[in-house]
Formats: structure tokens, sequence, C-alpha cells
């Protein structure tokens, strides 16, 4: 390679400009330094071209950065654990001190963007550089690695080394990591252990054509969580599909995999992943599965007493059927996952056909549908029925064979659970018709209706009182003879919670199938004079339980037309 082909950096012109240097001098180190693969300023000063203090001020100069003295800094406050040996050595830059979400490190070499971008990418900080000079910072970075004890490595993973602990491939896949991987593996691992704490129900792993963009649904709501730098969209795939033995060379067609990862010796979390090719790249979505939401118990949900009460009753009925219903994340799972936990007693036999199985629950047999290989829903129920059980849950009613054999275990003599994706109680009973399914079955063998909402809970910490005109609470379903004595309350949001809100509650619509309804449903009346006949009886829809919330203070007003009414 000839010198006349190698540019000049602005630092090199710099030099050459202030007569520090001459240029046949700084074209050969140029090409050298290029060559060796070190950094320029790193060459000349070992090579005694120029002074490494006169270096660091000219390149503070040239390019606007803070110099600092680093013999004026006390070591001992440098932060520790928070970026990796190996990328100090490999780019030659040390932490100097933390301020919120900025991270400041001494670089000798103010244009090595990609230890700053890395760095950023690795510590999820935003990262500013002050220059020291060449010697002193080597110097003060071998000191600073060999008084650390515990490296970021060893952090990282403390609470992840079991991941997939059954097929032995976390153990196998770390062992292989090179430098260019670790910062992958912990980003990610990092990525699950925050939305676990942040208390998220789903992570979304998105590549776009100029970004990629991380998501977590925290209370039903998505927002942004990270921002990594695009080119990592292909490793960030590939380390998730690894992490959940799907095949890392198939990025045409969509793939389903899970995580399981052990937080302590007693409590583990289950991600169940899917990937999605997309225009830019497959795209990742995590769902996180607690074992521990199914074990809340039924007065953590939000029933108010009445509907309680009306669940319970049902679930003690040696047989009928107990629909489920709601759109997608309204905590249908978990609903029925606390009605089998009540009834999850030794002298029963349970049985569950899911899509896929969410939640282990041990003393309840399990099974994972299987389409392509003949397994759906009416199979594993006709198998169940076989098998003398007392109580089946089947995850979802979609079609006419499953509505029907459903309906049989019902009417002799079992306890049937199941779900459609229906708006409203009375809704479900059309869906079920419409399917093919008998009015008279339906009215003999459908015992009980929940419909259900996830509204997110006021903070109790900062939520304020709010006034709202007469006319408008009228016209938002609230009582004349009420007004004097109700208090209803806005989000605010603090320090506590995440814009006036902390976790979620449920609105329910829970309707028992009276005889007077069930009349309705055998005279095959439609779902308006079913609801009609269900407020007659005394069942509040959701907006009337979705307004009883909020006159409890629970939530506001807002959210409660946000989840009943979509506005």
């Amino acid at each position: 390679m000839s010198n006349q082909n190698i540019s000049l950096s602005g630092l090199a012109k710099r030099l050459i400009a202030d007569n520090l240097i001459e240029k046949n001098i700084i074209q050969d180190a140029t090409e050298s330094a290029h060559s060796k693969k070190i950094p320029l300023v790193t060459y000349l000063v070992q090579n005694n071209l120029i002074h490494a203090d006169q270096l660091a001020q000219t390149a503070a100069d040239e390019f606007g950065t803070p110099i600092i003295e680093l013999s004026s800094l006390d070591p001992e406050f440098y932060p520790k654990d928070l970026v990796d040996d190996s990328l100090i050595r490999k780019h030659r830059a040390l932490p100097l001190y933390k301020r919120g979400t900025r991270l400041f490190i001494a670089m000798s070499d103010p244009t090595n963007l990609h230890a700053v971008d890395e760095i950023k990418f690795n510590t999820g900080l935003n990262v500013e550089t002050v220059v020291t000079a060449d010697n002193k910072l080597n110097d003060a970075i071998e000191s600073f690695l060999d008084q650390q004890d515990t490296t970021f490595d060893d952090m990282g993973d403390t609470d992840l080394d079991d991941l997939d602990i059954e097929s032995g491939q976390e153990k196998e896949e770390d062992s292989d990591n090179d430098g260019d991987d670790a910062p992958i593996v912990r980003f990610v691992n990092k990525i699950l252990l925050d939305a676990i704490k942040l208390g998220a129900s789903d992570i979304h792993f998105e590549p776009y054509e100029k970004a990629y963009r991380i998501r977590f649904r925290t209370d039903g709501i998505l927002k942004e969580a990270a921002r990594p730098p695009v080119n990592l969209a292909g490793k960030l795939a590939a380390r998730l599909k690894v992490m959940s033995r799907m095949d890392i060379s198939e990025r045409r067609i969509p793939q389903d995999g899970r995580i399981k990862l052990k937080l302590s010796k007693t409590r583990a979390i289950d991600f169940r992943v899917n990937t999605l090719p997309t225009l830019f790249g497959e795209k990742v979505v995590l769902r996180i599965l607690d074992p521990d939401s199914a074990k809340l118990g039924i007065d953590a949900l939000g029933y108010e007493d009445d509907q309680k009460t009306l669940f319970l009753n049902a679930l003690e009925q040696p047989q009928g059927m107990i629909l489920v219903t709601g759109p997608t994340g309204s905590g249908k799972t978990v609903s029925l996952y606390t009605g089998l936990n009540i009834l999850n007693t030794p002298e029963r036999n349970i049985s569950t056909a899911e899509d896929p199985v969410e939640i282990n629950l041990e003393g309840i047999n399990q099974v994972n549908v299987h389409a392509k290989v003949g397994l759906d829903f009416g199979s594993a129920l006709r198998a169940f029925l076989r098998q003398d059980p007392d109580i089946v849950m089947v995850g979802e009613i979609r079609d006419l064979e499953t509505g029907e054999i459903a309906i049989k275990a019902a009417q002799t003599g079992h306890l049937v659970l199941s779900t459609l994706h229906t708006n409203s109680a009375p809704e479900t009973l059309t869906r079920l018709r419409n399917m093919g399914v008998p009015s008279f079955n339906i009215a003999t063998s459908v015992s009980l209706i929940i419909a259900q909402r996830l509204a997110r809970r006021l903070c109790k910490h900062c939520k304020a009182p709010m006034d709202v005109p007469d006319e408008a609470l009228l016209a938002e379903g609230f009582r004349k003879d009420e007004f004097d004595n109700l208090s209803l309350f806005k989000a605010v949001g603090c320090d506590k919670c995440s814009s006036g809100y902390k976790g979620r509650v449920g609105i329910y619509e829970v309707v028992k199938i009276t005889d007077k309804i069930g009349r309705i449903i055998m005279e095959d009346g439609n779902a308006i004079q079913i609801a009609d006949a269900a407020r007659e009886e005394g069942f509040n829809d959701l907006r009337a339980s979705g307004l009883e919330k909020a006159r409890q203070g629970v939530t506001s007003l807002e959210e409660v037309n946000r989840v009943t009414t979509g506005h």
C-alpha cells in the first residue's frame, strides 16, 4: 500500500498545520497504524513521534472535547461493573463517572465513534467522551481492571445461567461466545430481566429499515424500552432463537419456541416466543408467563362480591359449562387458571387442552394441541372423555366440532371451562348458535359466562380528585341521585408509577344462565334481547362494572372509557 493512498484524518491534518509533526512522518504513521489495526494516537505515542500530553491537547482542541488529567480523579469512585472489561480493553475507554443516564468515559482518540456506540449499546446509557493522554490512560486502565473483583460478565448472567437448562444449549452457547457476541448475550439478558422487574406482559423486538426498536407492554400499554443499533437486528434475532431452541437458519417462516428463566430455586419465569419475517428482518415477540399470576386467588382479580359468588357457585357444580370471553390480552387465561386452582384437589381428575400450554399447573394434566399431527381441540377432548375426567378445560372453542364435544361433555356429568373471542356475554351465546350449536343445547349446558377486560389501576400515591360536570356524568352513565356522594379520580404520575397508573384490575360481566335467559336462547333471541334480560336479572354489563370501579377510585373514568368503549 502506498502512502499516497492513505487519507489523513482531521487530527493528522491539525498536527501538520500546528507544525507538531512533518507530513511524510504522519503519512507513514497513518499507514503503519492502519496495517497494525491500532489507533493513530496510540501509534504516535508508542513510537515517541509526539508527546502524549501535547497530542491530547491538540485532539481536544480539534474536536471540541473536554480534556482531563486522570491524576486529579480518585479511581475509587470510578463506576465498577458498568462497562465490560473486554470493551474497556478493546476500545481503550475508561469509565470515569455516571450522572443520571450519562456515562463519561476517558479516551485518547475521540474519533473512535464505534467505541462510543458499542459502550452505549452495552450499558444503555448516553456516552460522552473526555480526552486524556494516551500513556496515562493505558496505566489507568490496567490499574482499574486489576482492582475489579467482579466483572460485568459475572454479574450479567448471574440470574440467567439456568436458561434452557433442560436442553443444555445455554451452557454450550455461553462457552462458545466470542468477544463480539458477549454484548448481545448480556443485552438480551438485561432486557428480559428489566421486563420482569417492570411487570411487563410482552417484549417486542422490531426491525425497521433505519431503526431497531424494543418495546415492553406494561399494564396493557406498549412503551419503548431501547433502541439498539439497527445493524444488530440479525444477531438479536439469532440470540433469541437459540435461547428458545428454534432453527436459526430458517428466516422465511414464523417459528414458535419457549425460554425458561430461573430467577431463584423456587421461582421460574417462562417466555413464549414467536418470530415473524418482516420486510427488514425477523420481528420477535416474547410473552411473559409468570406462574405466580395463576396463584393470585380470586380476591385479587377484581370481581365484585356478587360476581365472585356467581363464579364460585358455578365452579362447585358437578357439570355444566363456564365460558370466559374477551379479546386477546384481557386476562382470560388468568381467570381460567384461577378457577382451575380452586378446583385442583387430589380427588379430581382435571385435564386441559391448550394452544399452547401457557403456565404449568402441578396436579393438572395439560395437553398442547398440535393441529399438524392431528391433535386439535376436538381430538384432545374426545381422548379426555375416555379417561374419566371430572373437569375439562378447552383453551378455545373455535369450531362446531369442538363446541359440540364440549357441550356433550357438559351435559354428561363433566364441568367444562373454555374461552371464546367475543365482546360480551350475550354475544357469546349467539356466537355458539352461529357456529351451528343447537339453541336447546346451549341453554341446557352453559351455566355461566364471564366477559372481561383489564383496566389500569390508578396509582394510590398520586391519584387526584377530578371535577366532572353533572351533564357529563349523566352522559357517562352515572345516576343523578349519586352525584352528591360521587368521588372520581384522575391519573397524575409520580416516580412510583407509569403515567399515573400501576398494575391492572379486571372489569367483569358475569351472567348466570337463568330460566328467563334460557327461554330467550331457546327461542333464538338475539344478543340485544339476552342483554336486556341479563340487566333485568341484575347482572351488570361491562360498562356498569367499569363505572363501579371508577366510583371506588380504583381506576379513572378515562380508563373505563378506553377499555369498554375504545375511546
